[in-house]
């Protein structure tokens, strides 16, 4: 049966001739972390008719583009429907987070104000569960009749809020004509009763991470079929409160140093890790890592609002965008986001004590100018943003050093999302240093007339744009949208083809030297790869990695040297030795790296004055 969610779409008419939907019989695994994603789906799109309507969609749709900047639509309505994060592998594919739950089990306080009370006072997920099964009990049907009866059982109760789930899609251009014709659910999961919004998605070689309240999921494709059939929680404990809607966890990226990193903004966090260490941050948001299977985490960063998604340049700073608080004269903040940092934010600074008309006149965050970059008598115990910035930012990336063209290198890109396509646009900044942090270096609006969510960069060096299309509720089709400098701005063409070669490569068959060689690549894509391939190399990828680290003609190479001896000393405190002696090196920025590292991976030493 053709689901219909696929087919609705105003003003467009679709038919069995334009798209097909395939829907694919697979056996569940019996492993106990097996994904539910039985019954995976496959649209199927005619090349001619998909040209045909692009070209429609994109004469029809008013896009306004910084000079030398050119958009094509790569995946029409019905290929893309709802996407809220994207991720990209190494051969082009799209990946989409779709979200189904909105109004039936992803609460906004707004719209519950008497909850919110109860809401504050909840510290832990399991909180949060009971105060919904008690909330939506079998026995209080009748008054919560305007939730629907998703289960059918004639109860509107908690169990209602177990029935949507959420879901990724691999979309394909698999004829290469430069416009998506096949989408495949690849996932589909998440819904117990305190499941959240899926907001972000990282894909791999090996596996994939999506961040979705109260876990942060670990995929693997067993079989090798497409689908991910095996999901192991490498972390719990996310979505204490329920507070306001799209502030849930998000943007799982890998790091320089091999970590996982991931989101969840002020619906909090109350983590217990497998070691039986807490991590009890229920009234702020968080930046959260750990290895890949889960150990070693840490708390990053928190005092966050809801740092949807953040970067890291290539110099291994992260950077974000936080919304505010939405106080009247307030607005969101640039942000450079420190190892241990506290932002200074806390949820009950939006709500809590303002609900009491006997104790409202002192606004914390406002009159202690928490939102405000660093000025004379600044509390001294948080981490200033950098400066106040756009409205309601969203997908955010980094040009990784060969996208695009020599315009936009070094260049940072942070989507501007306030449900209207004519006022979201795509900002591209830069930033200089000042001091030990950063200062704005020139911005420009370089995309306006389509409702971006995530934003990637692809191995060919385009950028390419989820499109929510408009408003903020569901609405069963998305698009996606490439974004690419003009022909005569082309001023890398040869090397980004040559990036995508190397985006491609088996990095495991590849000796030593030419390892050595790629740490100098100018693309940090390709830099990281070769870094992380060398870390797993034990004593001959040290050796490798200490000659980045010895020569002087590259910069960057030694950088990420260090941070390959830093994922071995991870491994085996024995490699340290060699980072020791770069504390004395003359190149700041050397020594200010190999500190950062030592003191990741709990290296002491004895240092006299």
């Amino acid at each position: 049966m053709t689901p219909k969610r696929f087919f609705r779409k105003p003003g467009v008419a679709l038919t069995l001739t334009t798209v097909a939907v395939v829907s694919c019989m697979k056996m569940a695994p019996t492993n106990t972390t097996s994904s539910s994603n039985s019954t995976p789906l496959i649209i199927k799109e005619d090349a001619l008719t998909g040209k045909a309507r692009a070209k429609e969609i994109r004469e029809k749709t008013a896009i306004k583009l910084a000079d030398g900047l050119k958009l094509d639509l790569w995946a029409t309505d019905s290929l893309a429907p709802d996407p809220v994060s994207m991720s990209i592998d190494d051969q082009g594919r799209v990946y989409l987070n779709r979200t189904n739950r909105q109004k039936n089990s992803e609460f906004d306080i707004r719209g519950h104000r008497n909850w919110m009370t109860q809401s504050i006072a909840m510290q832990t997920v399991e909180d949060r569960r009971a105060f919904l099964r008690s909330t939506f009990a079998p026995e209080k049907s009748k008054e919560n009749s305007w939730l629907k009866d998703l289960n059918g059982d004639g109860s509107h109760d908690w169990k209602d809020l177990a029935v949507e789930k959420d879901e990724v899609w691999r979309l394909e251009d698999t004829n290469n004509d430069g416009l998506a014709d096949v989408s495949m659910r690849v996932i589909n999961d998440f819904f117990e009763e305190v499941s959240d919004v899926a907001g972000g998605v990282l894909i791999r070689a090996k596996d994939a991470f999506v961040a979705i309240a109260p876990d942060m999921w670990r995929f693997e494709d067993t079989n090798n079929d497409g689908i991910y059939d095996k999901k192991t929680s490498i972390s719990h404990g996310y979505g204490v409160h329920i507070g306001f809607g799209g502030h849930g966890m998000s943007n799982p990226i890998e790091g320089p140093d091999g970590k996982i990193y991931w989101n969840i903004g002020d619906i909090g966090a109350n983590i217990t890790t497998a070691e039986g260490v807490k991590h009890e941050h229920p009234n702020s948001g968080i930046i959260a890592r750990s290895n890949p299977d889960g150990s070693k985490f840490e708390i990053f960063a928190d005092g966050l609002r809801n740092t949807h998604e953040f970067v890291f340049d290539e110099y291994g700073n992260l950077i974000s965008s936080d919304n505010d608080g939405d106080h009247p004269g307030e607005s969101e903040r640039l942000v450079h986001v420190v190892e241990g940092s506290d932002a200074g934010w806390r949820s009950n600074w939006q709500y809590g004590k303002y609900t009491d008309p006997k104790n409202n006149g002192y606004k914390v965050w406002m009159d202690e100018k928490l939102a405000v970059p660093r000025w004379d008598g600044q509390a001294a115990y948080i981490i200033p943003p950098i400066q106040n910035f756009h409205n309601g930012p969203t997908g955010m990336q980094y040009n990784p050093g060969t996208a695009l063209g020599k315009e936009w290198k070094n260049k940072f890109f942070l989507v501007e999302f306030v449900g209207n396509p004519a006022r979201s646009p795509i900002w591209s900044f830069g930033l200089k240093p000042k001091g030990a942090s950063f200062v704005l270096d020139g911005e420009k609006n370089i995309l306006s007339g389509i409702l971006p969510t995530g934003i990637r960069f692809g191995p060919d060096g385009a950028l390419y744009v989820a499109d929510w299309i408009n408003g903020w509720d569901t609405k069963n089709y998305g698009r996606v949208w490439k974004l690419d400098v003009t022909e005569e701005k082309n001023d890398l063409k040869a090397l980004r083809a040559e990036t995508k070669r190397l985006m491609q490569l088996n990095y495991t068959s590849q000796s030593d030297d030419q390892l050595l060689q790629l740490l100098s690549n100018p693309d940090m894509r390709i830099r990281l790869k070769s870094q992380f391939e060398l870390a797993t190399r034990g004593a001959k990828g040290a050796a490798v990695l200490n000659k980045a680290i010895s020569q002087t003609g590259n910069q960057l190479a030694r950088i990420h040297g260090i941070w390959g001896m830093g994922q071995l000393t991870r491994q085996d405190k024995t490699y340290r030795s060699g980072l020791l002696a770069l504390l004395k090196d003359s190149d700041e920025e050397i020594t200010a790296q190999a500190a950062k590292v030592l003191g990741d991976e709990y290296v002491a030493r004895l240092v006299r004055c």
